[in-house]
């Protein structure tokens, strides 16, 4: 079976992509956790992955994985039927491209409003810099939405939806002004069965832990 190696689940952004994504597909797979405030944090990461960040997915055969991105296209090879990329060329295209976008970009929206999944910081962090990355993500989710027709941005839930889902939180959690198609796309990945189980296994396993989106960003790939 797939092992895919996670911190913690209130904190844990890029763990959240790759986790949510396999299991709204039903890909089994086993769950590490590792903690962001164990003591031997660094070595812990370390041993799981080559970097020292995760998430990692570990093959069967020992093979590991490592980037969230890298992790979904080996999974999509892996399990070509459970349509974690849209299945029209086209479509699939596009998802790749938001998904990079979201891969490499918004760091002023990460840097001022980092995942704390069960709190709620309302206006904490916003700027116009914050704003001009809400803008370009509700831009993306609109157009994708009307060319598709919702529910998710490409009709069924893909990769595209588990890559946005660490901004869905975000949003949420500093309760950002956005639009009502917005909110109302939000709520629909919120209610996920993948989603809703996240939310409840970070409620049971939280451990408060005092650091900076810097330091978040150095274990996470």
């Amino acid at each position: 079976m797939l092992k895919l190696v996670i911190a913690d689940k209130a904190y844990s952004s890029w763990s959240l992509r790759p986790w949510l994504a396999l299991t709204q597909a039903g890909i089994p797979f086993e769950e590490v956790r590792l903690r962001f405030g164990s003591p031997t944090y660094k070595q812990d990461f370390r041993e799981q992955s080559p970097t020292g960040k995760v998430p990692v997915l570990v093959l069967e055969d020992g093979q590991r994985v490592w980037d969230s991105l890298a992790i979904i296209e080996t999974a999509a090879e892996l399990f070509p039927d459970k349509g974690l990329w849209p299945a029209n060329p086209g479509n699939r295209a596009h998802a790749r491209s938001i998904c990079a976008e979201m891969h490499a970009g918004f760091m002023q929206l990460r840097s001022n409003m980092p995942m704390h999944l069960l709190a709620k910081f309302p206006g904490r962090g916003w700027n116009l810099a914050v704003q001009a990355d809400i803008d370009r993500v509700e831009a993306i989710w609109r157009e994708c939405l009307q060319k598709s027709g919702g529910p998710f941005l490409f009709g069924n839930f893909t990769a595209a939806d588990a890559f946005f889902a660490p901004v869905v939180t975000r949003l949420d959690t500093y309760v950002a002004q956005v639009a009502p198609d917005t909110r109302a796309y939000m709520d629909r990945v919120f209610a996920t069965e993948g989603m809703q189980t996240w939310i409840r296994r970070a409620r049971e396993e939280f451990e408060f832990v005092d650091f900076e989106e810097p330091y978040r960003r150095s274990v996470h790939g």
